[in-house]
């Protein structure tokens, strides 16, 4: 079917005679250039029988101009959408302790947030179908990119986010609550959490334990992460020594939070341990959702646009050619 998306804009076709006679006219100065321009239709020195067609031209091409104005389409046959999936949303870490070089990823030592960006990226673009939104937090949680299919946009937004961009300690609390927030009103979703971090609960307006009984009160399955390896070998006066960097790590909350929404708590000391939350995030029944219909739209406004440029061109033609010889 086809249809213009704007159809008023067809009340600027009188436009021109408006301008015409109703603007006051602007005064006439002499110059001592003459620049050659349409009013020329209007001269003694242009032959009366181009007239008529040069105005019935420049109306036409005024119509056109409108008309692509107005963007025309062709509409489609309504398609029928599968609208089904998951709701994913994925809160990540960005407080100090995630500068921590403790990963190795393709063979070279890296920091905790690099292997975070590295792993959710592989993660983010094997959600094909479903719906995700990230949340990052360190002092406080803030939505970064609300629930939505454009996975290009949630990988640009983790791919930017640096340490330090909200504080230095950990808000496990607010990341969860504000995850919650955002799936409250949504009946046909998962409502599945990710939650990726590599210490304790540190700060907040909210504990782990009240966002949890929010999660449990809104349906919301936790699946939480502890990135950080737990072994890595440093340098002293006293000479090499083991350590663990992630002594700091609250395994109890993270073990807590999973079994208490029906989630799962994973150990992150590698990118291959992560492969498991994979399987299982695919194994999650997808939710249908409304129906939805989809009407396939062909733009068609290069038409009346080349229409006009076309007698653009002609009038320029008719405009500066010589219809009678000016020396005789």
């Amino acid at each position: 079917m086809f249809e213009f998306a704007w159809p008023w804009l067809f009340l600027l076709i009188p436009l021109p005679l408006f301008v015409r006679y109703f603007l006051p006219k602007a005064q006439q100065h002499a110059s001592a250039i003459r620049i050659p321009n349409l009013h020329g239709l209007s001269d003694g020195h242009r032959d009366a029988r181009a007239r008529p067609f040069m105005w019935v031209l420049l109306w036409l091409c005024w119509l056109m101009i409108v008309a692509t104005v107005a963007r025309p389409q062709w509409l489609g046959e309504p398609l029928p959408v599968r609208n089904e999936g998951r709701e994913i949303m994925l809160a990540v870490d960005l407080s100090g302790s995630m500068e921590i070089a403790d990963m190795t990823l393709n063979g070279r030592n890296v920091d905790r947030l690099q292997m975070v960006k590295a792993v959710l990226g592989d993660f983010i673009q094997r959600r094909t179908g479903d719906r995700l939104g990230l949340i990052l937090f360190a002092d406080t949680a803030f939505l970064q990119t609300p629930i939505t299919y454009d996975r290009k946009t949630v990988q640009q937004m983790l791919d930017e986010s640096v340490l330090g961009l909200v504080g230095e300690r950990t808000a496990i609390g607010d990341a969860i609550a504000l995850a919650v927030k955002r799936f409250k009103g949504k009946e046909e979703t998962n409502r599945v959490l990710v939650l990726l971090t590599d210490g304790q609960n540190t700060a907040g307006n909210l504990t782990p334990e009240q966002a949890l009984e929010l999660a449990k009160a809104y349906d919301v399955r936790i699946y939480p992460i502890a990135v950080g390896a737990e072994e890595v070998v440093v340098d002293s006066v006293f000479g090499q020594r083991k350590v663990n960097p992630s002594r700091d790590l609250d395994v109890p909350l993270m073990q807590n939070l999973a079994e208490e929404t029906g989630g799962e708590y994973f150990r992150a000391r590698s990118t291959a341990e992560l492969e498991r939350i994979y399987q299982l995030l695919d194994e999650l029944e997808p939710v249908r959702g409304a129906e939805q219909q989809l009407r396939p739209r062909q733009a068609l406004f290069f038409w009346p646009l080349s229409g006009a440029l076309v007698l653009l061109t002609l009038l320029s033609v008719m405009h500066y050619r010589p219809w009678r010889s000016q020396h005789g």
